[in-house]
């Protein structure tokens, strides 16, 4: 009768073993031992190409979008400020009869868009009512200053007046006054509508564009410059009357949801697949764990958990829901229902990163062409302990720099601009040009920002950088010379059972 238990006992062992060392198997070693078909590895290849088709006909589309809006963002800039021209620097005004002529020119530009625009530009209307133009100014309260006499006066609160402007209703400029010693900005808001009809030439339906344009008139400093500001915000709907001659649009739009369709059909059979993988290591987490703690008094260990979740299979499903997704939206904007370009192009880009970094999953079997996952993942634990480090350094010569240097050079006129300055000093690209613009600055200045810069670069492009690539460099020199060894008791005892699994074995475990 012992006898009988105990073979009973070394039976379900020897399963136990067979259904782990079947787990970790590659799906290779799955055909050569049972002839198992790696179904999802092909499904994978499918998989990555479909959606990087979808992904190239997607950025084509949304591309026209971008390209309309920014040049209409330009076109903007163009036709509402004064002898405006494409140059870098500030844009601003600095007398009285400036302002009123730039507020009158907008206001004349805009009555008279459609007349003086190029493009198909329009006034937004409401009920067959053209949308006023709204002039807004902020101004404190109560100000009263003398600076010639060094006394001032000033309540801190502030008001909003507003004054809208119909195309039928004449408006006189003159008549509108301004306390520019109160003033604090101007807002002059427009709304247009326009009609992207390019995308006609790819059959597809052209959206309606409705831009929010504001003019700034920035007194926020009172230093006797005004900056001017165009500000623009888009929103896309569905036009109101479609129609397109001679067009294959709708043969196209099914074309396309077909395609949608199936990449959702495949991603859903790959997130099936993977979800089942991970149940699969979840019941033999349960099943090795009660073995341990019956056959050997004690529990395993949280490292021997995380062997059993494949970590790939947790990105491809996260892919996976990403592209569901994504592909549920593109089709919505297909049909013209939304308009949501932005999200949908974050959520199909992720996805398609996503998918093809998941794609060296299946080169990890080959250890060769898996050193470089290999050493990032034993690199992580030193390279995050020195970052953490690095990342102090850095953070203390921001805010160094920030508050010094910050009202002598435009790079470090905030804590983010400083930051950004310093991080392309490391590449060598802000160098030369950052000396030069604290050239003239006063003896102090120029001899901390030089001891500021020179010490910087010496200890992050000579000192990080290199030790940074040295811990990468030891831990893959490391992992080139390291023989295949059993570290887990897990490896441990799969590596008892050494014959591979019988090809007729009838198991439970897929994990190909």
């Amino acid at each position: 009768m012992v006898s009988e238990c105990v073979g009973s006992s070394n039976i379900s062992e020897i399963e136990l073993r067979r259904k782990l060392k079947y787990f970790f198997l590659s799906p290779c070693e799955k055909y050569r031992t049972r002839g198992r078909k790696p179904w999802k590895l092909f499904l994978q290849i499918v998989k990555i190409t479909i959606i990087t088709i979808q992904l190239v006909w997607f950025g084509l589309s949304n591309e026209m979008s971008v390209i309309f809006r920014e040049e209409n963002f330009t076109s903007f800039k163009h036709l509402f400020l004064k002898n405006y021209k494409e140059q870098k620097g500030i844009y601003a005004v600095y007398m009285k009869q400036e302002v009123h002529e730039h507020i009158n020119f907008i206001i004349m530009r805009y009555l008279s868009l459609r007349n003086v625009t190029v493009g198909n530009q329009a006034f937004q209307k409401v009920n067959s009512t053209d949308m006023p133009l709204s002039l807004c100014q902020r101004f404190y309260t109560h100000v009263k200053i003398s600076p010639e006499n060094e006394t001032f006066r000033i309540s801190p609160d502030v008001q909003t007046e507003c004054v809208y402007i119909y195309s039928t209703k004449p408006f006189n400029i003159t008549d509108y006054s301004l306390d520019f010693k109160r003033l604090l900005s101007l807002d002059v808001h427009m709304n247009i509508k326009a009609i992207n009809l390019q995308t006609v030439r790819h059959d597809e339906l052209p959206d309606c564009y409705n831009f929010g344009v504001t003019v700034v008139f920035d007194n926020r400093a009172q230093s006797g410059q005004i900056k001017v500001l165009l500000h623009s915000s888009v929103h896309v709907s569905v036009c109101s009357y479609e129609k397109v001659s001679g067009s294959n649009a709708v043969s196209h739009f099914l074309l396309m949801v077909l395609f949608d369709s199936l990449v959702i059909g495949v991603c859903l059979l790959s997130l099936v697949l993977c979800m089942r993988s991970v149940s699969a290591g979840m019941r033999l987490i349960t099943e090795y764990a009660a073995f341990v703690s019956v056959k050997r008094g004690k529990s395993i260990s949280s490292a021997e958990r995380m062997e059993f979740i494949n970590g790939w299979n947790i990105l491809i499903i996260i892919s996976d829901i990403l592209t569901v997704t994504a592909s549920l939206l593109k089709i919505c904007i297909l049909s013209k229902e939304l308009a949501a370009y932005t999200v949908c192009s974050i959520l199909l880009g992720t996805a398609t990163l996503l998918v093809w970094v998941g794609v060296l999953r299946y080169l990890g079997f080959f250890r060769k062409y898996n050193i470089l996952i290999i050493t990032m993942r034993a690199a992580l634990p030193s390279a995050l302990q020195f970052s953490l480090c690095a990342v102090m350094i850095y953070l203390s010569y921001c805010f160094c720099g920030w508050i010094v240097l910050g009202p002598h050079h435009v790079n470090f006129r905030s804590f983010h601009t400083a930051a950004y300055c310093l991080l392309s000093m490391i590449n060598g690209d802000e160098v030369y040009s950052t000396f030069t613009k604290l050239r003239e600055r006063s003896v102090l200045v120029w001899f901390f920002s030089r001891f500021y810069i020179y010490s910087f670069v010496s200890i992050f492009t000579y000192m990080v950088l290199s030790l940074f690539i040295a811990i990468i460099t030891d831990t893959y020199e490391l992992i080139k010379q390291q023989d295949e060894e059993v570290f887990s008791d897990l490896q441990k005892f799969m590596a008892e059972y050494r014959d591979a699994p019988a090809p007729g074995m009838d198991t439970d475990v897929l994990n190909e």
